[in-house]
């Protein structure tokens, strides 16, 4: 077997940030009520990777909308409802994780 090869293009690199972004008010065209989002990891080059943090106030909710590719939703505190336009409301808890469909309508109401 012969070694790996360490050629410049072969190696994989890494990006390391320290410094958290500012929270950010989420716009009102997006939710009722006070919420923050907190840019975790944004997308760079062809990547439409994104992952968020957001928190609502109680009683605040999200407008319908939907994700063309899809998302998921990690709950690391509190409890919150989710629902696909039509479908069942579930109640989501710290540690749960849901996947939505690409294209999926979807409110993302609050955690409590």
């Amino acid at each position: 077997m012969s070694p790996p090869s360490t050629s410049r293009e072969d190696l994989l690199f890494m990006r390391v940030s320290r410094t958290p972004r500012p929270t950010a008010v989420a716009p009102p065209e997006w939710v009722s009520g006070a919420a923050w989002v907190d840019e975790l990891a944004v997308p760079e080059a062809s990547s439409r990777f994104r992952v968020d943090g957001v928190h609502f106030a109680s009683g605040a909710r999200t407008a319908w909308h939907r994700h063309p590719f899809g998302q998921v939703l990690h709950v690391t505190e509190g409890t919150g409802l989710v629902q696909c336009r039509g479908g069942e409301v579930h109640t989501i808890r710290a540690g749960d994780s849901v996947r939505i469909a690409p294209g999926e309508w979807e409110p993302l109401p609050p955690p409590s």
